[in-house]
């Protein structure tokens, strides 16, 4: 997704959240405000008429108040709280009341017969009586006691128009509130956009960039902190993916070379001997050297297809008890002219004479094999091998030390990598393709051991691992 298409969606939320926020408030926020002002006005109105029919009115039914007196308090009542207040005999006679030029009139209207509400103790809203009371009022009613027995009724009004403006009123100050707000809010957008919206955008761009193969690209970002790890972790596959692609590379050209180099020795002797060039009396020892570069086809062969099936279906295992010592000094066997060769000497250290442990003995023996003959391959002319074993508990610690190359400190982590071989420059006159040890660390790994490497560059290497003790 485009990142300014990401920009126009988030737009156009905000904006439609603005304006059903607005509509929201301007209707139903409205109405609501109006109603709880109706309930809060009638609750004043209904004090205001408690306090004169008790207060107020009693005087005027005893003669101790004269009705231009009560008129006159009425009034400033009235005037004090903006309402309209009237009083009506208990037959609904309107006695006074506080609307201007109203007093000459008020014997000769009868409201309690034509509005029974007006003298029945209830608020009444949108209340209008033709020529009378000719705007919507919020009317409330109360009644006056003398002796015990209703001697009338306090009607008290007020103008539902005002009650809508000040509803307005409120409602056009939440507007302004809003409208104030909005450039907050819109900076607050921008920031939530450019915090996790632009991150997104960039790693997804990146993430592009692996589909095309290309692994090398910037995955640092410094917020939020949460995208930061992600762009950390994906940075480190991109460089994992480049590396590997880089094992790859040269493990086909590691490969197409070994495969070469014997097939061309043997076309080459193959040739010669159809051609006569090699005698039928030499042609038993140029044999046994196209022999042995099958046999080193065979072997690279056979290392590909069992890591090609360890991938596909894990590595099986068939355990059983054996003697490890046995098995070493068999394999020092297979060795015996390469050491003569290399003027090798091989230590044998075992503390026990037998050392059983229950692992499958075709791996194992496929371990040490492949680490006896690195450590061959490795080592320096007229030095010494040294191969241990020692039960230390439930575990047996097989170790193999050489004195040769070393490692360098920068590949002892990579030396299990599939593909990977040490410094070209060391190796040239090595065979092998870089697939022992990551044979023997996927054999060790499958049987739920350790194994571990020790080197000092022009000391030598030690490979240590362990196997479960059977006794």
């Amino acid at each position: 997704m485009k990142q300014s298409s990401v920009l126009l969606k988030y737009s156009l939320i905000m904006i439609g959240l603005v304006v059903t926020l607005m509509v929201f408030l301007n209707t139903v926020g409205l109405r609501l405000t109006e109603k709880k002002l109706v309930e809060t006005k009638t609750s004043e109105l209904y004090s205001q008429a408690n306090e004169i029919s008790s207060k107020y009115l009693p005087g005027y039914y005893v003669s101790t108040s004269t009705r231009p007196d009560v008129i006159s308090t009425l009034n400033v009542a009235a005037e004090m709280t903006g309402t309209r207040i009237m009083v009506l005999s208990k037959n609904g006679l309107v006695v006074a009341d506080t609307t201007t030029n109203s007093n000459q009139k008020a014997t000769l209207v009868v409201l309690g017969s034509q509005y029974p509400k007006l003298m029945s103790n209830d608020a009444m809203v949108d209340l209008t009586i033709p020529k009378y009371v000719p705007n919507p009022m919020l009317c409330v009613s109360v009644p006056i006691y003398y002796d015990y027995n209703v001697s009338g009724y306090v009607v008290v009004m007020t103008s539902m128009k005002s009650i809508y403006a000040e509803g307005v009123y409120y409602s056009d100050f939440v507007n302004i509130c809003l409208l104030f707000f909005l450039p907050i809010l819109a900076g607050a957008f921008i920031l939530l956009y450019f915090y996790s919206v632009h991150p997104v955008t960039k790693l997804t761009r990146q993430t592009k960039e692996y589909m095309e193969n290309n692994f090398r690209g910037d995955f640092k970002l410094s917020y939020p902190k949460e995208l930061a790890e992600l762009g950390g972790s994906i940075g480190y596959m991109g460089d994992k993916l480049n590396n590997s692609d880089e094992i790859q590379r040269k493990f086909l050209s590691n490969v197409s070379h070994d495969f070469r180099s014997p097939l061309t020795s043997i076309r080459g002797y193959l040739e010669a001997m159809r051609d006569g060039t090699i005698e039928v009396s030499e042609q038993e020892k140029y044999f046994d050297i196209l022999l042995y570069e099958t046999d080193r086809l065979t072997k690279l062969t056979s290392n590909l297809l069992m890591l090609n099936n360890i991938d596909d279906n894990g590595l099986m295992l068939n355990l059983t008890v054996f003697d490890v010592n046995k098995m070493i000094r068999q394999i020092a066997l297979s060795f015996e002219g390469t050491f003569k060769k290399k003027n090798l000497v091989l230590n044998l250290v075992f503390s026990q004479k037998e050392t059983f442990v229950e692992a499958d003995e075709g791996r194992i023996q496929q371990v040490i094999y492949n680490l006896m003959d690195n450590a061959i391959k490795f080592s320096n002319s007229a030095s010494s091998i040294k191969i241990t074993t020692e039960d230390k508990g439930n575990k047996v610690y097989v170790t193999v030390k050489d004195h040769g190359a070393g490692i360098p400190r920068e590949s002892i982590n990579r030396i299990w990598e599939r593909f990977y071989k040490t410094d070209a420059s060391r190796g040239r006159d090595k065979k092998g393709s870089g697939l022992g040890l990551s044979i023997v660390k996927e054999i060790i790994k499958a049987h739920d051991q350790n194994i571990s490497v020790v080197s000092t560059v022009g000391v030598g290497t030690e490979f240590i691992f362990t196997l479960k003790s059977a006794e």
